[in-house]
């Protein structure tokens, strides 16, 4: 259930984000979520792609540091108040933060709905809460990705 991100570490410089996402591009590798945020020196791109193993590799080739990083995606019903009301609400009492997470609305089978990428303290233990609450936790195979990084 959990998902392998790539989060890719660039040089907060112009052409830097083009670099990374021409070489995955030239490479085959197929985006299917990206992030990305600064700090003063850098920014973090988290994406997902078809093929991680495939793109950490492109990334290293290209002196591009990445490393691989495990997310929990799950869909929600795309109205205000879902997040907060149906997802979040499960972690009040659990001592489980929420490291980061990002959003995009859904496509594909997910279409009509909000997909959520999270970064838990404790994956596994969010993915046992969500589970008993019946929040639908999206594999590899929604995003079209390769199950097995290498």
């Amino acid at each position: 259930m959990k998902l392998k991100q790539l989060s890719v570490f660039l040089d907060n410089a112009p052409g830097r984000l083009h670099e990374a996402t021409q070489a995955l591009g030239d490479a085959g590798i197929n985006l299917r979520s990206l992030s990305i945020c600064d700090t003063a020196g850098f920014g973090i791109l988290r994406i997902l792609v078809s093929d991680v193993a495939k793109a950490r590799k492109v990334m290293m080739e290209k002196q591009i540091p990445a490393r691989v990083d495990d997310v929990v995606a799950v869909e929600i019903e795309d109205v205000p108040g879902s997040l907060s009301g149906t997802v979040l609400k499960l972690f009040l009492d659990s001592q489980i933060n929420v490291d980061y997470m990002y959003a995009f609305a859904g496509t594909g089978p997910s279409a009509g709905k909000a997909v959520m990428i999270f970064r838990f303290s404790d994956n596994d233990r969010a993915i046992r809460i969500m589970q008993g609450s019946n929040i639908k936790i999206l594999d590899a195979e929604s995003f079209g990705m390769l199950e097995n990084p290498g």
